[in-house]
């Protein structure tokens, strides 16, 4: 996807195959970065009404900032526009030195591109890579945080490139070390999805087998030699768009679904994108490289599209976006890497005019050229904490306000409950009641009249009451205490209510 001419290659699950290629450039070796000392900051203080919690526990949102277009705003103003959204990560498709320039001293991370034309230069000489990071990089770095270059992009669609994919790599890490810089900008390259040959059920996903030998395990190793990891390009529209009567359009919007298990083991899967993850960590694990991590360097969903582009509309780019951005910020990992945080580029930053392809391609911005929202969503955990996954819902209909998910285990040791934050107003904490005791299922029934915990008959304590059945019917992961930022995780037993809340060991549920 990105900034390519070319329309979009689909992550479905029916895809051309490439031709076979083979690496006939040479490259030096590769030796492993040093070791740097690293620095895990864990804080997390739970509240009973409120919740403060360093971003260091969950995962990352960063925006895939793509120009392909004549009425985008100066770069200084999108790095305001990145800074006032609590954006703290940006992906660029080349190395333009305004952006560069205007990242400066930002706090913002970078990750930049050098693109597929340059390859084949790139594998033949490491004097190319060595002036292309004396033009690129070296004037910038480290005022500049870049933090990774992408060789390339989605390669593997095409078979005249990928022979030069890893010789390229090889040559920018080595010019990387000449500088000093290896150990700390990465070098990968982003892969579509359409590299892969099967990926359904996720547990039998592997990569195309023209490409194994020559391409990929290459590639995993150089990764693996130099402590990177692997780009993935993940689009669920595009696997719905194809498959529109064998895919619930909730399961691909991260909405409220009674999932899809994986016959062979077992595990629930509750969102199309977890799945498509999870059929590229099977691919790694088959070819024994199971300990490369994996950044979602694009993904996203359209807000207009053509008449054959189905699905493609503003209230499901917000669902879509706004609950994935929701599920990455609140912890947790997919069922095969549950340890894994997810770290996650949204493509796009703004809508692109001059993009070749179907409209839908110049429709996956979040953000008008003229930097208002398409539609509003968090992007940030700061923000999470009092907005609703999906607020704008043109259509009015009921948006669905939490995630279901199973198998996955507490999400602490020893004891912890959800209760309402009386924060997020009084029309926020009924919708997310609502929801609780309606669709997700929640044992209301002691809050009713007459029965034993309806006093005292306020809101809060009714929906605390709510919010806290759903959680540890979830089995007290996490992300299952949200509610659009109506609740909280606390570790104290409520006493503040005249109610014995119920909690989880194992698969009881105690009173």
């Amino acid at each position: 996807m990105g900034n390519s001419p070319d329309p979009p290659s689909s992550p479905a699950i029916e895809s051309p195959s490439l031709s076979p290629s083979s690496s006939s450039s040479s490259s030096p070796e590769v030796s492993p970065p040093p070791a740097r000392p690293q620095l895990y900051i864990i804080t997390c203080l739970f509240f009973i009404f409120g919740t403060l919690c360093s971003a260091d526990n969950y995962g990352s949102i960063g925006e895939n900032y793509g120009r392909i277009a004549d009425n985008l705003p100066q770069p200084s103003r999108v790095v305001e526009l990145l800074k006032s959204n609590g954006i703290t990560r940006v992906k660029i498709f080349d190395a333009e030195s305004s952006v560069l320039s205007a990242l400066a001293n930002s706090n913002i991370s970078v990750t930049v591109c050098m693109p597929n034309g340059l390859l084949s230069s790139a594998a033949n000489d490491q004097s190319f890579t060595d002036s292309w990071l004396n033009s690129n990089i070296v004037p910038f770095y480290p005022r500049t945080m870049i933090e990774a270059i992408a060789v390339g992009n989605e390669v593997f669609v095409d078979p005249q490139s990928t022979p030069y994919l890893v010789p390229a790599m090889k040559n920018m890490y080595a010019s990387l070390q000449k500088l000093n810089f290896s150990a700390d900008i990465k070098v990968s390259s982003p892969v579509a999805l359409s590299a892969l040959q099967n990926s359904y059920p996720p547990s039998s996903g592997s990569f195309k087998s023209e490409l194994i030998e020559p391409a990929i395990k290459p590639m995993l190793t150089f990764l693996q030699q130099t402590g990177s990891y692997l780009m993935a390009n993940s689009y669920p529209f595009f696997a719905y768009e194809a498959n529109t009567d064998t895919i619930s359009l909730d399961y691909a919007l991260l909405r409220p679904n009674e999932g899809v298990k994986d016959s062979a083991n077992g595990n629930v899967y509750m969102s199309l994108f977890e799945a498509q993850l999870d059929a590229v960590f099977a691919d790694l694990d088959a070819l024994n490289f199971s300990d490369i991590k994996v950044v979602v360097s694009e993904t996203g969903w359209p807000s207009a599209g053509g008449d054959t582009e189905f699905g493609a509309g503003i209230d499901n780019a917000a669902a879509y976006n706004g609950n994935l951005v929701r599920r990455v910020l609140t912890g947790g990992g997919t069922p095969l890497r549950p340890n894994d945080k997810l770290n996650v580029f949204l493509f796009a930053l703004f809508n692109e005019n001059q993009k070749g392809g179907p409209v839908s391609e110049r429709n996956y911005g979040l953000f008008y050229p003229d930097t208002k929202k398409v539609y509003d969503i968090p992007l940030s955990l700061d923000a999470l904490n009092g907005t609703m996954s999906n607020p704008t819902n043109r259509s009015k209909a009921k948006v669905p306000i939490a995630l279901p998910r199973v198998n996955q285990g507490p999400s602490t040791k020893g004891q912890t409950w959800c209760v309402a934050n009386v924060q997020a107003g009084q029309e926020k904490l009924q919708s997310a009641l609502d929801y609780a005791c309606g669709e997700g299922g929640a044992d209301c029934r002691p809050i009713q009249s007459g029965e034993r915990c309806f006093h005292p008959d306020t809101l809060e304590a009714h929906a605390s009451y709510a919010f806290n059945s759903y959680y540890q019917k979830m089995s007290r992961a996490s992300w299952m205490c949200y509610f659009g930022g109506a609740a909280n995780v606390v570790t104290q037993l409520p006493s503040n209510f005249n109610c014995e809340y119920p909690t989880m060991r194992g698969r009881k549920m105690l009173h």
